[in-house]
């Protein structure tokens, strides 16, 4: 990589943010820093090269993205929005920086239609997600893939959102307690 291109190859293609998602939580784990620092850089690139007017924009299959040539559109998977959710929210529990938690929420938001086709490809009648999103509208196919990316992402929030409200009150129980 470099200042330009963050990225370990010369090519972005398919369940991008799980790289950078690896760094920061093995740097973490392993207290390296650099391997910290590495991972929210990498990350924080493949969001802003994914994000356009406030909404995530996945790197497409069609064509992907190789150093120097144009991004492919579409088609879009979700499994990328999925991916990009948990990178952020490791790169939130790392730092603390809310700015994490509203990009995991550009991300999620994808699925529910806030893309670049205003199409949703959760199906809240079969809970299943479709396939994609394609230039001519979502891949109405409901693969096992898809579907789990949508469930994992929908797991993660509320996980997310359970730890978190745990949090205070352990907390405060450790402060009534004079811990």
């Amino acid at each position: 990589s470099n200042e330009n291109w963050l990225w370990p190859e010369l090519s972005v293609t398919y369940d991008n943010s799980k790289l950078p998602q690896a760094l920061i939580v093995a740097g973490k784990y392993l207290q390296n820093d650099g391997m910290v620092d590495m991972g929210m850089r990498s990350l924080k690139w493949l969001f802003s090269l994914q994000t356009e007017n406030d909404h995530f924009v996945p790197i497409g299959n069609d064509g992907w993205y190789k150093f120097g040539q144009n991004k492919a559109r579409f088609d879009q998977q979700p499994l990328e929005a999925q991916s990009m959710l948990e990178g952020c929210l490791a790169a939130y529990q790392v730092n603390l920086d809310r700015e994490w938690l509203r990009r995991a929420m550009t991300a999620f938001k994808w699925f529910l239609g806030h893309n670049d086709l205003n199409l949703p490809l959760y199906d809240a009648k079969t809970g299943g997600c479709r396939d994609g999103l394609q230039s001519t509208g979502v891949n109405e196919n409901q693969g096992a893939e898809s579907s789990l990316a949508w469930l994992m992402a929908l797991t993660e929030l509320h996980i997310f959102r359970a730890n978190e409200m745990l949090v205070p009150k352990i907390e405060q129980s450790a402060l009534s307690s004079g811990s």
